[in-house]
């Protein structure tokens, strides 16, 4: 059934089909909340008020429009508010231990210079605005295609390619900076490198 049916549904008293929708949807979301915060718990508290919040706001969803979008704009809020309440910063926590899910592989490279990496990454992305940000994670970490991210953050497309080209070129010049300062035996390569304003967006 669709989700636009399962929306009808609910609408019309069927808690199974609420259920449904969040059997679908609740997986995508914990990734998504866990780049936000640190703490798997408090992403599962951030998910469910999310869903909390969309049964409760039902009524306002335009069935012309796609529901997972949405749903995900809800819970990206969620989490931009949550980090903005305790002033923190988005980034530092998207490359977390918590999202280590695999064990190293004992025949890789010396997991110290990966952790080098990920420090390295973590500060440069640190100096990229938080609107630029927040497209980079949706669509380089989670995969999001511009059209669904444009969605979420009630943007035109044209508008998140553009911000996510500059947040690539913002990281690419920050980061040949930093090597460029450092010793050469002490430079980080990136795997395939050849070489503040907010936003809120209304639900």
């Amino acid at each position: 059934m669709s989700d636009a049916r399962l929306v009808e549904a609910v609408r019309k008293g069927d808690h199974d089909a609420f259920g449904e929708l969040v059997k679908r949807y609740e997986g995508r979301l914990m990734s998504v909340l866990l780049r936000f915060v640190r703490d798997r718990e408090l992403a599962r508290d951030l998910s469910q008020e999310t869903f909390l919040r969309v049964y409760e706001r039902l009524e306002q969803f335009d069935p012309s429009r796609r529901f997972g979008p949405w749903l995900f704009r809800i819970g990206v809020n969620l989490g931009l508010d949550y980090m903005r309440r305790r002033k923190r910063r988005l980034w530092p926590l998207l490359f977390s231990e918590s999202r280590t899910e695999t064990p190293p592989d004992p025949a890789s490279a010396d997991p110290r210079t990966q952790l080098d990496l990920e420090q390295e990454v973590r500060f440069v992305l640190e100096q990229i605005p938080e609107h630029y940000r927040t497209v980079l994670v949706l669509r380089d970490l989670e995969n999001f295609s511009s059209s669904e991210i444009a969605a979420i953050l009630n943007r035109k497309e044209a508008t998140i390619r553009w911000r996510l080209a500059e947040a690539r070129t913002r990281f690419e010049q920050i980061w040949r900076r930093r090597q460029a300062e450092r010793r050469p035996e002490d430079r980080i390569a990136v795997p395939g490198d050849s070489e503040e304003e907010t936003d809120h967006v209304d639900e």
